[in-house]
Formats: structure tokens, sequence, C-alpha cells
């Protein structure tokens, strides 16, 4: 183990990950390992810079180093197959088949480790109709039925960032296919794919929604069950000032006492039926109009409400409830969220900064013992930022 690697703190501390670059899911999936400890050298091109986002505040990259190696020359295949000779994990996020075309395709790679896991992040999968063509957070979840169900009855469907797509059904599915892959490998010797494809992660995370339908309990229409803005208490009302808070008290015994914070009737009859809700919405609506965000949050700090402030980006970290578990942090002054989830004996955290392309080449080569470091920069086959 390198100097680096016992540095570091977390739970996956010794675990070694290659990470081919790419944007979006698949290096967001290397962040959160490198945050729970794992070895992560970011493998760049040459001359790339970090990403749109200043190397800086690209919060994506932070946690691991970076080597620059061209992997267009045979002697840069050669050094990122030494790397992954080393390495536990490999992570990649190009279409099908780039990296077997590259000479970095698990077949390659197993006949130099064959205990190595090998992630594959994409939008459609390795195989399929739509395997090689292009695609984003937007188009995956837009054919899974996720897009279709989220917004308000007779809108058009409400685009939830890139966070169902990229980050939930894909990033969060990669990381737990490769531990779990990992695990195995552990027991048999032998590392295998993970073919992580944001369609699949997607799908799966509507589980719940394809569970109560086959019960009645869900129409596939947008805005008029329990979850989607179908009922009264489950919605985003505005305030006086403009801001707006979210209702949730699905239960009967929480959402007596949001009735009674908002000084209306809690009367369970008007609950539980339907054509009440339409008068039942406005006089929520006019009550929140009553006072704004922060006069009605002191209202409803410390309830079981289950009523919230709805606070921007910026806001959020100084939230009593998020600052007081440090949900937010400062790196290099850039304000982000912390490592998640939390351990009590091995506790993550960001090992490094953001890192720049090939900023760490030399450093990284040689700790994982990478022969002829110097060779391979004086033939351009990797750089030394």
């Amino acid at each position: 183990m390198t100097n680096d690697e016992s540095a570091a703190t977390g739970p996956l501390s010794g675990l070694r990950v290659v990470e081919l670059a790419g944007i979006g899911p698949g290096p967001f999936a290397a962040m959160l390992l490198a945050d729970m400890g794992a070895d992560v050298i970011r493998v760049d091109r040459p001359g790339s810079a970090a990403s749109a986002v200043p190397a800086e505040s690209d919060v994506l990259r932070r946690g691991r180093r970076s080597v620059a190696i061209d992997l267009r020359s045979a002697e840069g295949v050669r050094a990122a197959l030494d790397l992954v000779e080393r390495a536990d994990v490999l992570v990649e996020g190009y279409r099908p088949g780039v990296t077997e075309r590259m000479g970095l395709g698990p077949e390659d790679c197993w006949r130099r480790n064959p205990r190595l896991v090998y992630g594959r992040m994409t939008g459609w999968g390795q195989d399929g109709p739509l395997s090689h063509t292009a695609g984003h957070d937007i188009s995956y979840i837009a054919i899974t039925g996720a897009l279709h169900a989220m917004g308000r009855a007779g809108e058009a469907p409400a685009v939830p960032l890139n966070l169902v797509g990229d980050f939930g059904g894909g990033s969060l599915y990669l990381v737990m296919g490769i531990l779990a892959a990992v695990f195995e490998a552990g027991r048999s010797g032998r590392g295998q794919v993970v073919d992580a494809a944001i369609v699949d992660g997607a799908a799966s995370l509507t589980s719940m929604m394809h569970g109560m339908m086959a019960a009645g309990l869900w129409r596939d229409q947008r805005g008029i069950n329990l979850l989607d803005t179908g009922v009264p208490w489950y919605d985003v009302y505005q305030t006086a000032d403009g801001a707006w808070m979210a209702v949730g008290p699905l239960e009967p015994k929480f959402y007596r006492t949001f009735m009674t914070l908002l000084e209306l009737d809690p009367d369970e009859a008007r609950r539980t039926s339907p054509e009440e809700w339409p008068a039942l919405r406005e006089e929520i609506a006019a009550a929140f109009a009553r006072r704004t965000r922060d006069e009605w949050a002191k209202v409803f700090a410390g309830t079981d409400a289950c009523v919230a402030p709805v606070l921007g980006l910026k806001e959020a970290a100084d939230h009593p409830h998020l600052a007081a578990r440090g949900t937010f942090i400062d790196v290099n002054d850039v304000r982000q969220p912390a490592p998640a989830p939390r351990f009590s004996r091995t506790p993550s955290t960001v090992q490094r900064p953001p890192c720049e392309p090939g900023e760490h080449t030399r450093e990284a080569l040689s700790d994982w013992g990478v022969s002829d470091v110097d060779g391979l920069v004086e033939s351009r086959a990797v750089v030394q930022r």
C-alpha cells in the first residue's frame, strides 16, 4: 500500500480504481468511491481541459489523482494496462465497443488482471437497438416511464434536472454494482463486467409505482396520485413573499397537526373525500399566502406536520438541521455536499480537492509501481502537467 493509500480514510481504503475520464455519471460514481476511501486514478487525455467547469470548482473531480495518458499510442495503452494490472476496478463511460478498439476492453484487461471488476456506465446499455446512439438524461428517463410520471395534471412532464437518470439511475447503480462485483471477486478470484445502463437504473427506481399500479393504487396519469401532487396535502404552496413551502403530511395524525397549525379545520371526512379536495386545496393555498416562507417555517419547525421550506441551493447549507450535521462543507472555498452516507468507524472524507488533468502523472504512476515513468514522459505517452 502506498503512502497515499494509507493516508486515506473510509471503508474503501485500499481499493484501487482506474477511471477513464468521461462526463456526468461516470465521474460522479468515481467521486463517491473516492469519498469512501478508494484510491482513484483518473486517466485524462493530454491537453484536455478539466471540463466546462473551472477545475477548482469542479466538485465531480474531487478526491482523486489525475494522470494524462495518450490512449491513441501503443505506449499509452500499455501504461494504462500497467495501472489496470494493479487495480481492483476500472470505470469507463464510452459507447459500447470504444474501449475494445482502444485495446482496453474487458478481455484486454483480464489478460493482465483476471480479478478486475469492469464498470461500464452508459445511457442505453451495452446491447439493444439504441445501444450505439447518442442520448442524455432526459432521453433515458423518457422511455422508462419515469419522466411521464412527474408533473401536474394537465401540464407537461416536469424535468427533474439530471438527478433521476444520470445520478440516481446511473451513478448510484454503477457504484452498487461495482461493490457487489468486488465482493464476489474476493470469493471467486474472477472479475466481471458491470453493465450500468441509466435506462435500467431509472426503471428500477419506479419499482414502487409499478407495484402500486398492480394493486390498483396508482394510475398511469400524471398529477392524480398520492405522491405526484394529486392530493392537496402533498404539494408545494406559495407564501406571501413569493417563496414556497413543501407539504407532505400523508398520515392522518400528521395531517391533523398540519391543518391545526395552518389554522384550518382538520376534519378527516374532507381528507378522505376527493370531491372536497379542490376546495381544500384553495383553502390551504390561501392560508399559506397570508405569511412569508420564513414565518411559516417557524410555525412548523420541530413539529410532525411534515412541512418544510423550499430552499435554494445557496440557502440549503444554512438550514439549522443541515448545518448541525455538516451536510455541506467548504473545500478550497467551494461550498459542496459532504460525503454520504456516513460510517461510524471508518468515516468518509474528501481526500483531496478537484484534480487538474495530468496534475499527478508522475506521482500516481510511481506510487502504483508503473515502471520507467521517465521514459513514458519523454515519449509523450504520458504527460505531467
